[in-house]
């Protein structure tokens, strides 16, 4: 993309059309890597292996939290760098780039060393059982120990190459890597390993793709750093400013914290299910997977809301992002309604493609199916508080405005929904488990909103709007 195309998409594009260029590559990726993430549970579910399901449910809490690392400096540094761009200052916007890109390193070894060293105990932490230990510690070790670097590593270089403009090469980055294990996942699985080694192969599959994906991102980054305002020389880490890192930082760790601690939830979630027995997990799991369809396609509209909106609030053009607020705003709640309708109404044949009957334990099977239609009935409800929760925060984070996005992380999950998680337990067993999410997400969603308010009443006083 030209520095002309970068200027007119930010600042003069209509912002309807403005959103489509920047979410729909964006969806597109979120939706391919879903489908990935999706493809892994249902081979898997081919087995009618109930235990290996729950197995890959409780593994992939580890797996998720690789974007609450990817969040820290793709989301904070992606961030900082639009709304830099926005105020005329590209050359140290290539120092912030860099500086995030070798932080993003850091933590990804990191991260891959605690858990490395700790495993057994957290996976039993996260609810897994003698039936599923085995399985579990398989897709982790390759997953989150051998991948979290390629993983976090392509993440966060997406965001620093949507924030500059470069929403389609970050695209074709993520979706070639999703591409990728879907046409890996049965060839490990079915052909080349033996039996009883389905998880091993899956894993194996998306620890390939992750690097793949990981390489073609660094040629991308390493690419556009000639003509636009990123960097990954490890030179210009030296320069950047104090302040600038503050920036990124400030808006970084509540991303990540919201991410983190939306990860935390479900690590009670799992806990708690597994109480009502592996089946019961392996359903919540399914459902999961399912859900994550709505939730992939708001993530993409926010995340290609993001730079515009930080941009515009940079350079002074409220108008123009307060337009790009509400026309995402629109878009998102459509998505999260249309999906409510037909979870509703296709529950059982969706959650059936995920576990067969016809293989394995059927009895198990049947059960499990049981339980996720019931669970995903109920859970769908949340979707269009969840958009207007993920709106608002993308909002707040593209304002820098960090305080609010922390305190509204803090209050929807720990304030509101992981008590609602015992309570509604306590009261009506699984059913009441699976009914704390939209009643928790309601409550968080009317939180939002209120902070938002707040931030634009701001932002008004301070002759910004």
């Amino acid at each position: 993309m030209k520095t002309n195309d970068k200027k007119e998409l930010f600042e003069t594009m209509p912002v309807p059309k403005a959103i489509a260029a920047m979410a729909i590559p964006t969806i597109i990726s979120q939706l391919i890597n879903l489908i990935y993430n999706m493809v892994d549970t249902f081979f898997i579910g081919r087995t009618g292996n109930s235990y290996m399901v729950a197995a890959v449910t409780v593994a992939f809490t580890l797996f998720m939290m690789t974007i609450a690392f990817s969040n820290l400096f793709g989301i904070g540094g992606g961030s900082q760098v639009a709304r830099m761009i926005g105020s005329g200052r590209d050359a140290d916007a290539k120092k912030v780039s860099a500086f995030s890109f070798y932080c993003t390193i850091a933590i990804a070894l990191a991260y891959s060393l605690l858990i490395g060293l700790f495993m057994t105990p957290i996976l039993k932490l996260l609810g897994a059982s003698e039936s599923t230990m085995g399985y579990a510690k398989q897709y982790v070790w390759l997953v989150v120990v051998a991948g979290s670097l390629p993983t976090i590593l392509s993440m966060m270089g997406a965001h620093l190459l949507r924030n500059v403009g470069y929403s389609r090469q970050a695209s074709i980055g993520l979706s070639g890597g999703g591409i990728l294990n879907m046409a890996l996942d049965p060839l490990f699985m079915f052909v080349l390993l033996p039996d009883g080694w389905e998880v091993f192969g899956a894993a194996l599959a998306t620890l390939i793709s992750n690097i793949a994906s990981c390489i073609y991102m660094l040629y991308m980054l390493n690419k556009v750093s000639k003509t636009s305002a990123l960097s990954i020389r490890f030179a210009d880490v030296r320069g950047v400013k104090r302040a600038d890192v503050k920036g990124v930082f400030t808006v970084g760790v509540p991303s990540a914290i919201l991410t983190g601690l939306f990860d935390v939830a479900n690590i009670f979630l799992n806990a708690l299910m597994a109480v009502h027995g592996d089946l019961a997990l392996a359903a919540v799991g399914i459902v999961m997977k399912v859900e994550r369809l709505p939730n992939a396609i708001n993530i993409g509209i926010c995340q290609g809301m993001l730079p515009i909106v930080a941009y515009n609030f940079s350079s002074g053009n409220q108008e123009r992002m307060k337009s790009t607020i509400n026309t995402a705003r629109v878009y998102g709640l459509g998505i999260s309604l249309l999906s409510l309708a037909l979870f509703q109404a296709f529950a059982a044949p969706l959650v059936r493609i995920f576990l067969s009957t016809s293989a394995g334990d059927v009895e198990a099977a049947l059960v499990t199916i049981g339980f996720a239609v019931v669970f995903i009935r109920i859970r769908c409800v949340a979707s269009p508080f969840q958009f207007l929760n993920y709106h608002t925060s993308y909002c707040m984070q593209a304002m820098g405005d960090g305080f609010g996005t922390l305190l509204h992380a803090v209050v929807r999950e720990l304030v509101f929904y992981i008590p609602f998680m015992f309570l509604l337990d306590r009261m009506a067993g699984e059913n009441g488990l699976a009914s704390a999410l939209p009643v928790g997400e309601a409550c968080g969603a009317a939180f939002a909103l209120l902070l938002l308010r707040v931030r634009m009443g701001r932002n008004k006083a301070a002759g910004r709007g």
